[in-house]
Parts: C-alpha cells; structure tokens; sequence
C-alpha cells in the first residue's frame, strides 16, 4: 500500500464510493502468522521444567508454614492456662482439659473465656494433647503429634510441643 493511497481524505473517499479502513484490515488479515507447533511445543517444555523445579519447593513450604501456625497457636493456648492459673490458681487437670479454658469446670474464681473461640484443633485437623498436674515436661504438656498423627516422627510428622524450645 502506497502513502498516497492511505493519505487520500475521507471527503474523496466517500465521493469514490470506497472504504478507508478496508484495505487496511484485508491487509492485516493476510498477513497474520500463527505459532507453529514446534514453537508451541518449546513454550509447553519449558513451562513443565519450571513447574517440575519450582514446584516442589512451593509445597515443601506449606508443611514448615503449618508447623509455624502450630507453634503459635500452642504459645497462644499456653498463654491462656497461664491466665487460667493466675485466676483458679492451678491448671486445668487432665480430665477438665483445654475445654476448661471456655467452660467453667466448676472452679472458684474462673474468669474466663479465655479464649475467644473455641480451642483449635492444630493444622492439621486433630486435637492438641494435654497434659498436666504435673506434665511429664514442666507444669503441664501441650503438644501436636504433626501431620501423621502419632507420636515422634520427623519433618512434617514431628511433633510440635511447648517443652521445646530448639523447635522455633
């Protein structure tokens, strides 16, 4: 297409009966060039290399992330008997458990909820362990038994307890 013809004026073009875009898009059209499949194929490869190096590594974070959520949210139970005690002046014992920090077990001097909603269960779906009057490791025990839920294990499976502080 020349630049004469594309710098005719509207006013002539109307006058000749013709249309000024039309040249122009029969043009365009012509000359589009789609992929070709090798090309298609090359993208497709590369797009399942990263996927198949990042990947892994992006779901290797999830499990640490649960396990983060679990710590704190054994610190927040934790925070909460010790506000229990300060009012009951004990624990809860292991037959009251950590519902005691939402219903009054019947105790003198209970101030709570202490916890705004009820006692989670951890990341994973099952229900903290309790243990106290005394705990095997301090006042009282408070742990997760991790993603497979049994005692001990390592990884994701470990179990996350408010004894041990190397854990954070």
């Amino acid at each position: 297409m020349s630049l004469r013809r594309a710098r005719v004026s509207r006013d002539e073009h109307r006058d000749l009966g013709q249309r000024p875009w039309r040249p122009l898009v029969e043009h365009s059209l012509l000359d589009q060039r789609g992929f070709t499949l090798i090309e298609l194929l090359v993208v497709i490869i590369v797009l399942g290399l990263l996927v198949g190096l990042v990947g892994p590594r992006l779901f290797g974070r999830v499990g640490q992330s649960k396990q983060a959520a679990a710590r704190a949210q054994i610190e927040l139970l934790g925070a909460a008997l010790d506000q229990y005690r300060l009012d009951v002046g004990g624990y809860p014992n292991a037959g009251q458990g950590l519902d005691a920090l939402n219903r009054n077990p019947n105790v003198n001097n209970w101030n709570g909820p202490y916890l705004k909603k009820a006692v989670p269960k951890d990341p994973w779906g099952n229900q903290y362990k309790y243990r106290c009057c005394p705990g095997q490791n301090g006042e009282y025990d408070l742990w997760s038994e991790g993603a497979d839920g049994a005692p001990g294990g390592e990884g994701e499976n470990a179990d996350i307890t408010s004894w041990d502080s190397s854990q954070k």
